[in-house]
């Protein structure tokens, strides 16, 4: 039976380190973190998600500031809200909740977002500098897979991974990383010949293709490590069910680990949304980021 990852208690503990580094920059160098969260339209579950980061990033004594337009809004609008965001100094961190709205195009909005307050990581230089191998701001579900890796693992060198999925969001970067760990990565997508084999293969295992139990019990090496990013909305038997990617029930029979769906990485993206928003603070002040943030919370973790 596999170890459950329990990403929930993970996030807990990683959002109390921020909270305790938030008041050390406060008291030390009076420089309070503040996040923006932009919200198009009234679509319920993004509205569930962006009070959840605004909750969150209070409790941490983060400074929220959200902003909410109509689904209709004229993308020059948005646009110039970014603008005085990015020259806000209050602000160090600036999200805009996807999807949005067919009169608005994302790669602009992502584009006028400054790389150094773009705390999801989609702007092209954050994306080139982590293909590169360069400093630049990480996405944060992929980081929160990360994370959730080693901690689990340890040293993740040599293990084959696979990345079901190749979105800009998570697949890409999330390759990206496991190379920076000295993983062998393959990458598999619909085009992919035999998925069956390629997941027979795998070490490692990040599920992100948004189909629902896609990934079978038996197509999982024994004792492999398996990351399942998806969340999907199914009905079954009457219920509404939130299910991920990989059938859960038959995989945690042969996996070695295993991040339920829901509880797993959902809660590491926003504890990683509020670390990048604290990173964000510090290098726009001149302020050393804690690098040893992670590893406390992980000796709280593994101390629990």
């Amino acid at each position: 039976m596999a170890t459950i990852i329990d990403g929930k208690a993970y996030a807990a503990r990683l959002r109390a380190e921020i909270g305790l580094q938030v008041r050390t920059l406060r008291e030390q160098h009076f420089v309070t973190p503040g996040l923006a969260v932009i919200l198009v339209g009234e679509d319920p579950a993004s509205q569930i998600y962006v009070r959840n980061k605004a909750n969150q990033a209070r409790e941490a004594q983060m400074s929220s500031f959200e902003y909410r337009l109509a689904y209709g809004v004229p993308e020059e609008q948005l646009l110039e809200l970014i603008e005085r965001l990015n020259q806000d100094p209050a602000v160090h961190g600036i999200l805009v909740q996807l999807p949005l709205p067919p009169q608005v195009d994302p790669e602009r909005v992502i584009n006028a977002i400054r790389p150094d307050k773009d705390i999801d990581g989609f702007h092209p230089l954050n994306v080139g500098a982590l293909a590169t191998g360069g400093k630049g701001i990480v996405p944060c579900t992929p980081l929160g897979c990360l994370m959730l890796l080693k901690h689990h693992l340890g040293d993740l060198s040599g293990l084959h991974a696979l990345v079901l999925g190749r979105s800009n969001i998570v697949g890409k970067p999330m390759a990206s990383l496991l190379l920076k760990e000295n993983c062998t990565v393959t990458i598999a997508h619909s085009r992919t010949r035999d998925l069956q084999a390629e997941c027979q293969r795998a070490d490692i295992l990040v599920a992100a293709v948004g189909q629902p139990r896609l990934v079978a019990g038996h197509w999982i090496k024994p004792g492999a490590t398996v990351i399942d990013v998806g969340i999907n909305r199914i009905e079954e038997a009457g219920k509404a069910l939130l299910v991920g990617d990989v059938d859960f029930d038959l995989a945690r029979d042969v996996a070695g680990a295993i991040t339920p769906v829901p509880g797993g990485v959902g809660p590491m993206t926003i504890a990683c949304l509020l670390l990048n928003t604290l990173e964000a603070a510090c290098r726009q002040n001149g302020i050393a980021f804690p690098g040893n943030i992670m590893q406390a919370a992980w000796g709280s973790v593994e101390g629990s």
